[in-house]
C-alpha cells in the first residue's frame, strides 16, 4: 500500500476531490490523500452534497492545480482521465512515480432534474469508492 496518492483529472472540483476525501476516510493516517487538476476549478455543489451524504466533509477543499501543489513527492498518482493522464505523465516525467490511470466518468454532464444529477454524482462516488477499496484493500 503507498504511503501517499495524489488524484488527478482536469478539474479539481468533481472527481479528484471525490477520490481524494473517500481515501482520507476510508484510511485515514495509513494513506496521505491529496488531489489536483490540469486546470482550477470551482467548488461544486453536486460534490459536497454527494459525499455530505457519507458524512464526508469536504469543506476545507479548495480546488488547485498540479503546478499549485505544494507537496507533489507522492507514491502513486491516479489519473481520472485521458488529458489528466498525459497532462501528469509530462509533469512527473522527470520523477520516479507510478501513475495508474482510471477512467472515471464525468457526472457533471448529467441532465436533467436535480435528483438526476445526484444520481449521476452518486454513481462516480460508487465508482471511485470501489476502485479505491479494490485497489488499496
Amino acid at each position: 500500500m503507498p504511503k501517499s496518492v495524489l488524484f488527478v483529472c482536469n478539474m479539481n472540483q468533481i472527481r479528484s476531490p471525490m477520490a481524494e476525501f473517500l481515501v482520507r476516510d476510508l484510511y485515514g493516517d495509513r494513506i496521505y490523500a491529496q488531489s489536483a487538476g490540469i486546470h482550477k476549478g470551482d467548488e461544486d455543489g453536486f460534490m459536497q452534497a454527494v459525499m455530505a451524504e457519507r458524512k464526508i466533509d469536504v469543506s476545507e477543499h479548495e480546488p488547485e492545480t498540479l503546478d499549485e501543489l505544494e507537496d507533489h513527492f507522492v507514491d502513486l498518482v491516479i489519473t481520472l482521465t485521458q488529458q489528466a493522464h498525459d497532462a501528469t505523465l509530462d509533469f512527473f516525467k522527470d520523477e520516479a512515480v507510478e501513475v495508474e490511470f482510471w477512467e472515471t466518468v464525468n457526472p457533471s454532464i448529467a441532465l436533467g432534474r436535480r435528483e438526476e444529477v445526484l444520481a449521476a454524482y452518486r454513481e462516480t462516488r460508487e465508482q471511485l469508492e470501489a476502485r479505491i477499496k479494490k485497489r488499496f484493500g
